[in-house]
């Protein structure tokens, strides 16, 4: 039996279990931190939270709901006036307000009075939940509040670390839930691979990737990194309309956010048409395979970040400059804590940790040579476990390059 069989049972994950878990596990880590209350913005986080959903994209840009998650007592969420109704009836809120927008594109030059207004609700709120403590959490915040709020009395604290450690330990529910929103990107994979032919330009073979994950539930790309051809090296080209040749490496990252909001991501290269691969290909594929084969083992419950660096796989000189952004990263409703850099990177912000069970860790490779033609992209999502690590992908790599 694999080490998965255990996780993928097939039977669908209780969203009320889910919720649940989370909310307790955010309270828990909000009262750990010494803050009244947590005032959540990221409408990633606000799904985390409280279990809703309203326009999520939009409202990245568009701060206009939030929900305040104290470590005792009732939890608020804010939301507009028209479309209230996404939120009723959910066991993790206890009150729905109207949300004040602040930005000066909702308000003008009315911006300071409304944010003094929101402090206001939020001071009150604060002091009943807080018994005396008035230092209150925000996930992300913008200088007309923050200054509003001290206005008020309050202590506004940066929360990051507190949402991402919460996101970061998956319940046997998430798991269960996480897979079954992978399954829906892996049928849209295969989908991919038989659509795939020379002539097809990359925003086609891009669209069938989406509308299969769309199809089954999926919500929307986070990126556009599918590339044929010499675009596929340098990495991080966005898709074009260049069309794809027999013979040519196609490399993607599907960063989809798939059903239940689970950020399914994984990474695929094969070569277009009914072409054997070149030497010059295999060896690019066959690195990659090493990189995986060497780290994914490395993801072991109390493993150090920085000792998994020093183990990890070195890349070829000739690769080195063009090494991915991190060796590894968590993966959740989103890329999540923690991000494992390269040795290289440490100058940019590498910070040491543990891993712990519960998590699910995405192992990143990609391989291209400097003044290469191509480069090849391969990614696996990974369930870390007390008795090691399980990966979670059933999607094939290619018998061809081997």
């Amino acid at each position: 039996m694999s080490a998965l069989a255990g996780w993928d049972s097939g039977a669908p994950a209780d969203p009320v279990e889910i919720r649940r878990y989370r909310l307790e596990r955010l309270r828990r880590l909000t009262g750990e931190a010494g803050l009244a209350a947590i005032l959540v913005t990221d409408p990633v986080n606000l799904r985390y939270a409280t279990g809703t959903r309203n326009m999520q994209v939009w409202t990245l840009h568009n701060l206009c709901r939030y929900a305040l998650v104290p470590a005792e007592g009732p939890v608020t969420i804010w939301e507009l006036p028209s479309s209230a109704h996404l939120s009723r009836g959910l066991e993790t809120l206890d009150e729905i307000r109207p949300s004040l927008a602040w930005d000066y594109m909702s308000v003008g030059p009315r911006g300071t009075e409304m944010a003094r207004r929101l402090a206001a609700e939020l001071a009150d709120l604060v002091r009943r939940v807080g018994g005396g403590e008035r230092r209150l959490g925000i996930d992300r915040a913008d200088l007309p509040l923050t200054e509003a709020l001290a206005e008020a009395g309050v202590v506004a604290v940066d929360a990051k670390a507190v949402l991402e450690r919460a996101r970061a330990i998956k319940s046997a529910a998430e798991v269960r839930s996480f897979l079954a929103s992978l399954r829906t990107t892996e049928v849209a994979i295969a989908e991919l691979r038989a659509a795939a032919r020379p002539g097809m330009s990359e925003q086609e073979a891009l669209a069938v990737l989406i509308a299969g994950s769309i199809r089954r539930g999926g919500e929307y790309p986070e990126t556009r990194l599918l590339t044929s051809g010499p675009r596929t090296n340098p990495w991080f080209q966005e898709t074009g309309a260049r069309l794809m040749q027999a013979g040519d490496l196609l490399s993607f990252d599907t960063d989809l956010i798939g059903p239940d909001g689970w950020y399914t991501d994984l990474s695929r290269s094969f070569v277009i048409g009914e072409t054997r691969p070149s030497d010059a290909q295999r060896r690019l594929y066959d690195l990659a395979r090493r990189q995986l084969a060497t780290n994914i083992p490395l993801l072991r419950a109390g493993t150090g970040f920085f000792e998994l660096t020093e183990k990890a796989f070195q890349l070829p000189d000739d690769c080195k400059p063009n090494r991915y952004a991190d060796i590894a990263h968590g993966c959740g409703l989103g890329v999540e804590y923690p991000l494992l850099w390269y040795a290289e990177d440490a100058e940019w912000g590498a910070y040491d940790g543990v891993l712990e069970a519960g998590m699910i860790v995405c192992v990143e490779s990609y391989i291209g040579a400097v003044g290469g033609r191509e480069g090849v992209k391969l990614e696996e999502p990974v369930l870390i476990t007390e008795t090691g690590p399980v990966v979670l992908s059933a999607t094939p790599f290619e018998e061809a390059m081997a």
